[in-house]
C-alpha cells in the first residue's frame, strides 16, 4: 500500500479520497479552503442536486464538453451507485422534475457531512487551510507536492481535483490547470459555461424576478442561424436572463457571442400563431369594453403585461373593442417571438461549470490517469468534461473521483 495526495477536497476530492483509503492506502486530503466542500454548499441553491436519475444515454446527451470520455467512469460509478452511496452514509434522496436528484431534506450540507464520514471512516488525514503551490516529478513520475509555505510532502501518487475556475469565492482559481501545464499537459480554452446571460433591451430589468415556465427559447446568430433551441424554465435579472434554458443555451455561446446574437422566447409554444389568435378573440370578447391594459390578465403574467403593451405599440387606454385585427396579430406575433438581443455573459463569478479543461486525450479514461506522468490523476472540472444543469455535472466529480480513488496505484 502506497501514500496518496489529493489536491482538493470537493465533490471529486472527497470521493477519490474516500475511495483510495477504503483501497487501504494511506491518504491525505490538501485543501485551501478552512472546511470541505465549499462549492457543494451552493449548488443546486444551497439543495445540492446530487446526481440525474437519468441512464446513461440520458447522460451522454447532456454532456455537451467530450461525453465520450465519461462512458468508463459512469459504468464504474453511474447515478443509482451515487443515489446508492449516498443512502448507505444516511442521506435519503428524492427525485424531482427532469430525474433531478436531492437530499430529502434540501440541505446541501448533508452532502458534504455525509462525504465527511466517508472520508474520516477511511482513515484520510485531512489538511485545511494547505494550498499546495505544485506537483513535484522526478523521472516522468509523481513524488509528491509542495505547499505554498514551501513544505515538500512526499507521495506515490498525486491526483489533482482543484476545481475549473467557476465561484472562484469557493477557492476555484484554475490552480489545476497551473500545474497541468507545468508538468507539460495541454489545457484546452477556458470558458464560462452555465452562465446567465446580459440583455441590450432594459426593459428586462423591469421585469427582474419574474419566473417564466413552460416557455421555448431560440438562440440565433447574427447570420440568424440558429444555435440552440429549448423549451422549460427562464428568469429576468437586472441584467438580462437567467434559469434553467438560459444556462444550458449559454454553453452554446461559448466563443461565439458576436454582436448579433439574439434570444427569441416564445411564451406560449402550446399555441400556434392561430389558435393563440382564437384565444385572443375570446379574452378581447370577454374584456370588450375595457382598456387595452386590463385586457391582458388572463393570458399573461401580470408583471409582464405592461412591457408587452409598450412593445406592441398599441395604446394602453385603446379600448379593446377599438383594437384592429393588424393590432392583433401584431400582438400575436410579440408573445410568440419577445426577442432579446445578447450582448454578453455575466463571467465565472456566476457560472456553474467551467467549460474546457486538462486535455482527455491525454487521460486514461479508465482510470483517470495521466498518459505523461505515472501515478498523476486528475479528476472533476479540472477536466475538459462539462454537463447541462441537473444533475450532470457533480455525478461527472463523483465519478471521476471514483475511478482515480479506486485506480491510484493499483499495481
Amino acid at each position: 500500500m502506497g501514500k496518496i495526495i489529493v489536491v482538493g477536497g470537493g465533490a471529486a476530492g472527497l470521493m477519490a479520497g474516500g475511495r483510495a483509503g477504503e483501497n487501504g492506502h494511506e491518504v491525505h486530503i490538501y485543501e485551501k479552503n478552512d472546511r470541505l466542500g465549499k462549492k457543494i454548499y451552493i449548488t443546486g441553491k444551497g439543495r445540492c442536486n446530487i446526481t440525474n436519475a437519468g441512464d446513461i444515454d440520458n447522460f451522454m446527451d447532456n454532456i455537451p464538453g467530450n461525453p465520450y470520455f465519461m462512458y468508463s467512469a459512469f459504468y464504474t460509478l453511474d447515478s443509482k451507485g451515487t443515489i446508492d452511496f449516498f443512502e448507505n452514509l444516511g442521506v435519503k434522496t428524492k427525485v424531482e422534475r427532469g430525474n433531478r436528484v436531492f437530499p430529502v431534506s434540501d440541505k446541501a450540507g448533508d452532502v458534504v457531512r455525509a462525504l465527511e464520514r466517508y472520508v474520516k471512516k477511511n482513515n484520510v488525514k485531512l489538511h485545511l487551510e494547505s494550498p499546495v503551490k505544485e506537483v513535484l516529478v522526478a523521472d516522468g513520475k509523481v513524488k509528491g507536492i509542495k505547499l505554498v509555505n514551501g513544505k515538500e510532502v512526499e507521495a506515490d501518487a498525486v491526483i489533482v481535483s482543484t476545481g475549473g475556475l467557476s465561484y472562484p469565492g469557493t477557492g476555484s482559481t484554475g490552480d489545476g490547470y497551473r500545474f497541468a501545464k507545468e508538468l507539460g499537459h495541454k489545457v484546452t480554452k477556458l470558458y464560462p459555461s452555465l452562465v446567465p446571460l446580459k440583455a441590450k433591451e432594459n426593459w428586462c430589468e423591469r421585469l427582474m424576478g419574474l419566473s417564466l415556465r413552460n416557455i421555448s427559447i431560440v438562440i440565433k446568430n447574427s447570420k440568424g442561424k440558429s444555435i440552440y433551441k429549448d423549451f422549460g424554465e427562464m428568469l429576468f435579472t437586472h441584467y438580462g436572463v437567467s434559469g434553467p434554458v438560459i444556462l444550458s443555451a449559454s454553453r452554446h455561446l461559448l466563443g461565439k457571442l458576436d454582436e448579433g446574437n439574439t434570444l427569441t422566447i416564445d411564451l406560449k409554444p402550446a399555441l400556434d400563431e392561430k389558435k393563440l389568435d382564437d384565444r385572443l378573440l375570446r379574452d378581447f370578447e370577454k374584456y370588450i369594453n375595457k382598456d387595452f391594459k386590463n385586457a391582458l390578465d388572463d393570458l399573461l403574467p401580470q408583471k409582464l403585461i405592461p412591457v408587452i403593451i409598450d412593445l406592441s405599440g398599441i395604446s394602453p387606454e385603446k379600448k379593446v373593442h377599438d383594437i384592429t385585427k393588424e393590432e392583433r396579430k401584431r400582438l400575436c406575433k410579440l408573445i410568440k417571438g419577445l426577442t432579446i438581443t445578447i450582448t454578453g455573459v455575466t463571467g465565472y463569478n456566476e457560472a456553474v461549470v467551467t467549460s474546457g479543461g486538462v486535455d482527455v486525450d491525454e487521460i486514461n479514461p479508465s482510470t483517470m490517469e495521466s498518459k505523461l506522468i505515472k501515478n498523476l490523476y486528475f479528476a472533476g472540472e479540472v477536466l475538459d468534461v462539462d454537463a447541462y444543469t441537473g444533475g450532470f455535472n457533480l455525478q461527472i466529480a463523483f465519478s471521476t473521483g471514483y475511478c482515480a480513488g479506486m485506480h491510484a496505484l493499483e499495481e
